[in-house]
């Protein structure tokens, strides 16, 4: 008896590919930054990048795989709110810590806020898929 999940049809796989190369940019990004953080970082600004983008690379890859086993209707949108926030939030951290500047006004909060609206719409989604 196999006990192997069924995929979900084709439609998904962009949404599982598109998932596959995030988290993994992530975390080659999240390793590289916790090394620059180690050895070059004067300012302190690199290592809640590394952390943000290592904690969440698997959930990236994660929420891949769920697109692939699941039909989970607000998962895209939660997936592309969580990547835009991951990369203002860290893409401003990087350039204050690399440049003195920031990438513009309010990124990283902006970031923020966009990551904690993409995992609250991962939680409603469980409200909206039904069945097994």
């Amino acid at each position: 008896m196999s006990h192997h999940l069924p995929l979900v049809p084709d439609r998904t796989a962009p949404l599982f590919r598109v998932a596959l190369v995030a988290g993994g940019l992530a975390g080659m990004a999240g390793v590289m930054l916790a090394a620059l953080a180690s050895h070059a970082d004067t300012t302190g600004m690199m290592r809640p990048a590394a952390d943000m983008l290592l904690v969440h690379a698997p959930a990236l890859l994660a929420l891949g795989v769920m697109a692939q086993v699941r039909r989970v209707p607000l998962l895209p949108v939660a997936f592309a709110l969580i990547v835009a926030g991951l990369a203002l939030f860290c893409g401003d951290l990087i350039s204050r810590a690399v440049q003195d500047t920031r990438l513009f006004a309010m990124a990283a909060p902006t970031g923020g806020m966009l990551m904690i609206v993409g995992w609250a719409a991962v939680a409603l989604s469980a409200s909206i898929v039904r069945g097994r």
